[in-house]
């Protein structure tokens, strides 16, 4: 866990439920101004194909939103910077718009066949797509789609615990633990075919 997150989280009315709730409130040591992602959650990012965004409007409300693509879509810019395209879509930019008044998010990443997720705190901004920038931080074959970048400066991260997390696995994942299978069948239905054909004959 980042230093920051809990000093963060940890808001006095969360405080008082804790102490309702549990009795006390663990004391939340100040951290340092930001902390850097390591080489696991680096890792750990690069190899996601989805995660959600959670933004905030003026008015209060929240909204989380699902953003996909093929892994790696989520680019660690440095230890401290994130980027993802904005691509051509249902047109109510509603992430868009609640940046444009209040640039905090959180992002939530899960890998559900290890039962693990990562949650992180940043400020997020919205940069007009250029071609240099696209070409940097996007794959080629999605590039013609692009309309917007978003850049997450994170502030902290948090590892959350695997428990009620329900392994989901993806059709890639699954057809490469049955491949094998598939292909011991059609070897084993060769022979058998062979075999009948030895007998007829």
């Amino acid at each position: 866990m980042g230093k920051k997150y809990l000093e963060i989280a940890v808001t006095p009315a969360v405080a008082e439920a804790q102490k309702r709730y549990f009795g006390r409130s663990p004391r939340v040591e100040a951290g340092s101004d930001r902390d850097s992602l390591g080489p696991h959650e680096i890792a750990f990012i690069s190899a996601r194909d989805s995660f959600y965004m959670a933004t905030v409007s003026e008015t209060g409300w929240p909204y989380l939103q699902h953003r996909g693509g093929q892994p790696g879509f989520l680019r660690v810019v440095d230890s401290q910077t994130l980027a993802f395209a904005d691509y051509k879509g249902n047109r109510q930019l509603l992430s868009t718009g609640n940046i444009a008044v209040n640039d905090r998010v959180s992002l939530f990443l899960i890998d559900y066949p290890r039962r693990e997720r990562l949650k992180i705190l940043g400020h997020a901004r919205v940069v007009d797509a250029s071609p240099e920038l696209v070409e940097q931080l996007v794959a080629s074959n999605a590039r013609p789609s692009v309309e917007r970048l978003f850049f997450i400066d994170v502030i902290s991260f948090d590892w959350n615990c695997p428990k009620y997390i329900t392994p989901r696995y993806t059709k890639a994942e699954i057809e490469e633990v049955i491949s094998p299978l598939k292909s011991r069948i059609a070897e084993l239905e060769a022979e058998l075919s062979e075999s009948k054909n030895m007998i007829r004959s």
